[in-house]
């Protein structure tokens, strides 16, 4: 089964990476790809008091999130939106297992209100009014295509407009050793089921079985395969030549994700 959507928008965030216009030039080659710690803005659309107790995940999610919705033209209000990481805060479950190692084990409310899963969307709902449906996903390693592939779905069954956020930060210490992603990464997609005035391209996804892609770019490659939301790289990267192609996206140990891009401008 091949399901279609039309990408209205995009925003990332990472390594060296700002925006989606930096991206595009680096996934091009147009400007060569230099690592850099990762820069996550304080949204300024959160109230104050939740603008405090953001951390990284909340700054990355909501970032690509106002990248991609301010590109499409979309009123973040009113989209159904997906969320998807592959574990969430690593910093702040460092601090509430930090916290569990004390004697008086005692962990704040706002560590524990921002330990659950879903908080990056929480802190989107906050911020932008959203009250349309929210789902949010973990699939370790395979996030990103679980998350893109739960988008493509909702946009093909419901036909209404589709927020996609991946997003993914590193572990301190101790437990940076079990997981070591070396930095934050985040993307973003619109996506609606038929083509708008601002549409960028057309999807046309499948799972298959054939071998996922990888980058040329021995950096970009590297980024690739260390943030599970970066297994984004070869769509991205066929979506900045603004040409006809087909890319095979990291998911499964036993199936991959088939993507065909059919540019509109």
């Amino acid at each position: 089964m091949t399901l279609r959507v039309y990408v209205d928008g995009i925003g990332v965030l990472g390594p060296g990476i700002s925006n989606w216009p930096q991206a595009a030039e680096a996934l091009l080659g147009s400007q060569p790809y230099r690592s850099a710690a990762a820069v996550l803005p304080v949204p300024a659309i959160l109230p104050a008091a939740e603008r405090r107790r953001s951390g990284r995940v909340v700054k990355l999610a909501l970032t690509v999130a106002l990248e991609a919705t301010a590109q499409a033209g979309a009123d973040p209000a009113t989209l159904v939106s997906v969320f998807s990481s592959s574990g969430g805060d690593g910093h702040n479950c460092h601090e509430i297992c930090l916290a569990l190692s004390l004697a008086g084990r005692e962990i704040s409310p706002t560590r524990f209100a921002n330990s659950v899963h879903n908080a990056a969307a929480g802190y989107w709902s906050i911020a932008t009014g959203a009250v349309a449906e929210s789902n949010v996903l973990c699939a370790f390693d395979a996030s990103f295509a679980a998350g893109l592939l739960e988008a493509l779905a909702q946009v093909a069954v419901d036909g209404e407009p589709v927020l996609m956020v991946a997003y993914d930060t590193e572990y301190p210490q101790p437990l940076h050793a079990k997981r070591p992603m070396p930095d934050a990464f985040g993307v973003a997609l619109v996506l609606r089921a038929e083509r708008g005035p601002r549409s960028l391209a057309r999807l046309d996804a499948a799972l298959t079985t054939d071998a996922f892609d990888r980058l040329h770019d021995p950096s970009l490659e590297k980024l690739r395969g260390a943030i599970p939301a970066a297994r984004c790289l070869p769509l991205l990267a066929l979506l900045a030549t603004r040409k006809p192609g087909h890319t095979t996206l990291e998911y499964l140990d036993v199936l991959r994700l088939s993507v065909r891009v059919e540019p509109c401008v």
